[in-house]
């Protein structure tokens, strides 16, 4: 709304700047509706942002836009959306995105085309809650609208050139006109590289991380105009990325300075060797819920001929800042090729417009990097256990998106004069991907390329699944291969009705239909841990285990127990004996009645008040790929949301524009992936293996308030001020809390007590799993649900402000603009449970900028400074990650001096006490940070042929 309005001042200082006539706010015409509006005539929460209004205050990214975007989240690394409170939290590319983008009419997955160069891009609109009628599609929470920079009618030529630090350079052109008196074309290019990143590494031989991006984009564009009734605008553009550590998912590991103490104090954990716990290393052997090694362990002491990638040794160099790593495995992101078109036919009939939309995108995402990641890896190459045993504990993955989507889209639009207008149009999407992950081994550990002598393979499906040897393994411990279509479709209407002058009615409806099918197939391996040898210290034995048909660990429908077929799963799982493979289907489709009812007030040209009820839908989807293994709760329901919302926008003598909206969302079955650990037992011992599920939510709220001030108190001076407000929490739900599942931290609410648990019974039936790390701890053994009631919602910053102004001087050879901002938001939650771990710290931010024009507006200088103090930004919540594992007292004795661990009673875990017994050891928790870049500058230089 007002940071809309704001860009409208910009351009009306921008013809001040060379015509010196009066300093007004111009009117912005946009297309939210899917009809040219004035902004202000528009009963939506909308923020736009032209060309004009980026160049002036440096809105260079989707994450610049958040500054003056009111209830706006995104996260750099993840290139995820939020939008007051409801956004995406998973890159499973069957779990549907909450806000929906739309590039030139276009549905796309993602969001990072937003923040593309203003070279390219006319204007963003950023449309505030459910646009359930209109775009519908993925649009529970709102709607990017992103419009390209068009064909031009007369003649137009120019380059740019930037350059800044961390070695940053762009260069970029465009070319525009007439061919003929109905023919107009656009031709654009940009290449962008960035050679240093802002995280240094320390290990000898790896690049920096961070900002490491080489990419290019080009795009054609026609405009026909065949008659006065008929035209037609295509575009194609084609990109490549060949970043190292730079772009989106490069990032994805976050900052993990340390693993704190339970009680989260700012204690690192020690071992006899290493009095301050490898400089906050985790040194714990085996992850209870892990089927790889631990590299941390080389540094705990215990450990005997350790080689190490980093000089640091066992020094954590990210524990005191994020711009620091020792990681001996870079991150590599990659886009071989990406290819998108869009195309518009419109018809102009007497009394309306026919327009066909027909677009699509097919893209081929690769990324790499190394497990866990961020700054938990010490670098530890291997390490030497037991007399004569040497463990290779490194491990990166190889994760890859090949994408491809087409849409359809038929809108009737009314062109007459009159109070009575209407919305008419149709929709079909069709989309099919493939998203394998796998984890690539050091190959010195064999063990990964034989075949596992213990492991528990099938042939067949379901009960008459029979055992077979299990086939040698690729040197990849997980292999996870999905493949997925989803259909769409929809047809909706919207109509108003001016009653008076200053009185407007509106209403629509929309149906929508989901589908989505496909096969996921997986393959599990288990080397390094007591589980994989029936209890036998693995340090003795470097044998392989395959999990893949452990249908107490991989789902496999056989009937038994938790083993069932779960809803959207078509028939059991099928086991390959030739490649160890595990191929699970899914079907299912997911429908709703959708619309919005609204009515307009305008008692004058310079005041709309109005009043909002929407409803808004997202579909169900299956949480497949990534990281999971056969899920046993795959599927997860629609999500709907019913949305109020009361606006006010108002102008006040042309120079002063005040906003204001109040909303208050109601959701039903709110998507949230959730970190579950499915746990079985295999030859008497516990095999368990983390993974997520997607958590329906029962019912949460989000409601605030929004106010935006756009002020020019003199000539050429603009000050904009936005404030948001954001209450989104749980109100009914609950869940076992992974990071402290037997709900020992301060405001767990536990729906059991410890007693009830130890007794057992009816009373605790779905509650009370056996945590067998924290058996003989105080307050554990029992993995315990949680109420959710009262939690904040995922990345929903309850305060966030900014503060911008700028200021143009003229002269007689041009004109010298110059801007600074600052923003400030307040902390935010990465996950459902409200808990120190979770918490992103409040921060700020100031950026600053100079934009030089000569008179004849050929000639443009812009310099500018991002996060001037060099301060640390959050662009997301926090997430935190339980850290316990084991060691075995064969070696390492019943208590390990200095470790923090309790023996345990002797049971099914340790059948044969003291000679294969084990020591479980809590060890802490993790917390990861998701940063900001550091301060960066630089100089861009611009020029018009014509």
């Amino acid at each position: 709304m007002a940071s809309s309005a704001l860009m409208a001042a910009v351009v009306g200082t921008s013809a001040h700047a060379q015509s010196s006539s009066t300093n007004t706010i111009a009117e912005l015409v946009v297309t939210a509706e899917k009809r040219e509006q004035s902004l202000q005539d528009v009963p939506v929460a909308i923020s736009a942002f032209t060309s004009e209004q980026r160049d002036i205050v440096g809105i260079q990214s989707i994450q610049d836009m958040t500054n003056f975007t009111p209830g706006l989240q995104y996260s750099t690394s993840t290139d995820r959306v939020s939008l007051r409170g409801l956004g995406r939290l998973t890159n499973v590319l069957s779990a549907d995105a909450s806000v929906a983008n739309y590039a030139d009419g276009v549905y796309e997955t993602f969001a990072v085309r937003a923040g593309s160069s203003t070279l390219f891009l006319d204007r963003v609109e950023i449309l505030r809650g459910p646009q359930g009628t209109l775009y519908g599609r993925n649009a529970i929470a709102g709607a990017i609208n992103i419009i390209s920079r068009r064909p031009t009618d007369s003649p137009y030529a120019e380059v740019r050139a930037t350059y800044g630090n961390y070695n940053r350079s762009v260069l970029e052109g465009a070319v525009s006109g007439p061919v003929n008196d109905k023919v107009k074309m656009r031709l654009a290019v940009n290449w962008e590289r960035q050679s240093k990143g802002y995280i240094d590494n320390t290990v000898p031989g790896m690049p920096s991380e961070g900002g490491v991006v080489d990419s290019f984009y080009a795009e054609a564009q026609i405009d026909v105009q065949f008659n006065e009734k008929l035209e037609m605008w295509s575009k194609f553009g084609f990109t490549n990325w060949r970043h190292g550590a730079g772009g989106p998912g490069s990032q994805s590991a976050g900052w993990t300075p340390e693993i704190f103490n339970l009680d989260g104090s700012r204690k690192a954990l020690r071992s006899a060797t290493n009095p301050n716990g490898a400089d906050a290393f985790d040194i714990t052997e085996f992850y209870s819920e892990a089927t790889h090694f631990n590299p941390g362990f080389g540094c705990s002491g215990l450990a005997t001929n350790v080689v190490l990638a980093s000089p640091d040794g066992c020094r954590n160099v990210s524990y005191d800042s994020p711009w620091k790593i020792n990681r001996p495995t870079t991150y590599n992101v990659r886009v071989p090729n990406a290819y998108t078109v869009a195309s518009h036919w419109t018809y102009h009939a007497d009394n309306f417009d026919i327009k066909y939309i027909l677009g699509g995108v097919r893209y081929w995402y690769h990324l790499k990097g190394s497990t866990p990641g961020g700054s938990q890896d010490p670098g530890v190459l291997e390490y030497r256990v037991g007399a004569a045993t040497t463990v290779y504990p490194q491990e990166a993955f190889d994760y890859q998106e090949r994408n491809g989507f087409i849409s359809n889209e038929l809108n009737l639009v009314s062109t007459t004069e009159g109070p009575f207008q209407w919305i008419a149009g149709a929709y079909y999407y069709h989309q099919h991907y493939r998203q394998p992950v796998h984890t690539i081994e050091d190959p010195r550990q064999t063990g990964w390329n034989i075949s596992p002598p213990f492991g528990v393979c099938l042939n067949g499906a379901g009960v008459a699944a029979t055992a077979v040897t299990c086939p040698a393994g690729i040197g990849r411990r997980f292999d996870n291969r999905p493949s997925v279509s989803n259909t769409s479709y929809a047809f909706y209407g919207q109509v108003s009705y001016d009653f008076s002058d200053a009185l407007t009615f509106t209403g629509g409806l929309r149906y929508s239909h989901d589908r989505k099918y496909g096969t996921e197939k997986a393959r599990l391996l288990c080397l390094g841990l007591p589980a994989c040898l029936g209890g036998l210290a693995p340090e003795f034995a470097l044998i392989p285990l395959d999990l893949t048909g452990v249908n107490t660990v991989v789902a496999a429908g056989s009937g038994a127990g938790i083993d069932v077929i779960p809803k959207g799963v078509e028939g059991p799982t099928t086991f390959d004996p030739t490649t160890g493979f595990a191929t699970r289907k899914y079907d299912a489709s997911w429908s709703a009645v959708t619309g919005t009812a609204k009515v307009e007030w305008h008692p004058d040209d310079d005041t709309l008040g109005y009043a909002s009820y929407a409803r808004g839908y997202r579909s169900g989807g299956f949480n497949i790929g990534i990281f999971t293994v056969l899920s046993f709760l795959p599927y997860s329901k629609e999500e709907t949301v019913d949305a109020f919302e009361l606006g006010l926008k108002k102008t006040f003598g042309r120079t002063l524009q005040t906003n204001v909206a109040l909303y208050h969302y109601s959701y039903q079955n709110l998507q949230i992936p959730i970190s579950v650990v499915q746990t079985g037992s295999l030859m008497g011992q516990t095999i368990s293996q983390g993974t997520t599920s997607f958590y329906n939510t029962p019912k949460s709220r989000s409601q605030g308030v929004e106010v935006e001030v756009l002020w020019q108190p003199i000539q050429n001076l603009q000050i904009i001020a936005n404030y948001s407000y954001i209450d989104a929490e749980i109100t009914k739900g609950f869940a076992v809390d992974t990071v402290d599942p037997t709900a020992a931290q301060p405001g767990a609410k536990p729906i059991h007590t410890i007693a009830q648990c130890q007794a057992g019974g009816a009373t605790v039936q779905g509650d009370c799993v056996l945590d067998e790390p924290t058996l003989g701890l105080p307050g554990g053994g029992f993995q315990r649900i949680q109420s959710l009631k009262g939690n904040d919602l995922p990345n929903a910053p309850r305060n966030k402000i900014a503060i911008a102004a700028n200021y143009t001087w003229d002269f007689e050879p041009g004109s010298l603009t110059a801007s600074v901002s600052y923003s400030w938001r307040d902390n935010a939650y990465g996950a459902l449970f409200e808990r120190w771990y979770n918490k992103a710290p409040t921060w700020d931010q100031v950026d600053a900028r100079v934009l030089w024009k000569d008179k004849d507006d050929k000639f443009e200088i812009i310099g500018y400074v991002k996060n001037i103090f060099d301060k640390i930004g959050y662009d997301q919540g926090a997430t935190g990650r339980r850290v316990d594992g084991q060691v075995t007292n064969l070696l390492y004795g019943a208590n390990p001096a200095g470790l923090a661990c309790s023996p345990v009673a002797q049971g099914a875990a340790n059948p044969a006490a003291g000679s294969v017994g084990t020591i479980y050891c809590i060890q802490g928790i993790s917390k990861t940070y998701y940063n900001t870049p550091p301060r960066t500058y630089g100089v861009e230089l611009r020029y018009k042929f014509f």
